[in-house]
């Protein structure tokens, strides 16, 4: 038979094992990432961002999408394509659907020369962009 306080401290380990666990599991990867690199590429984007011109536009949001994808190629994040890599740390994000929404509009810009988006849709797409930045520790 075990003795109470053997049994205690198996316990005790499991559960501090568990509690581990879980924060690495869903702590951030921000540990090392260069901060200033990814603050300096983002003001380059907002920078060349004229609000008056649509390729200003279409390319901010085209530049931000990658800048996206480099983050989470350097803190570690999963998959072959930037959506799994997305997938992956679909639990960093504070607004899901929004980082997705923002990726489908590069997505459009990329594949649909006849796409059309107001200058509203360029500002909510980019402000997703930039909150999901911070939320992986870039920002």
């Amino acid at each position: 038979m075990i003795d109470g306080t053997v049994l205690w401290l198996v316990v005790a380990a499991v559960i501090i094992a568990a509690v581990l666990f879980i924060i690495m599991r869903f702590m951030p990867y921000s540990a090392n990432i260069d901060k200033e690199k990814y603050q300096s590429r983002w003001l380059e984007i907002e920078h060349g961002l004229n609000p008056g011109s649509r390729d200003s536009q279409y390319m901010a949001i085209l530049k931000a999408d990658k800048l996206l994808d480099q983050v989470l190629r350097d803190t570690g994040s999963k998959g072959q394509t930037m959506g799994e890599r997305m997938k992956s740390r679909q639990n960093a994000w504070s607004n899901t659907n929004a980082v997705w929404a923002a990726h489908k509009i590069r997505n459009q810009i990329a594949h649909d020369e006849n796409v059309q988006l107001s200058e509203t849709t360029v500002r909510r797409a980019l402000a997703s962009f930039k909150q999901a930045l911070k939320d992986l520790g870039a920002m």
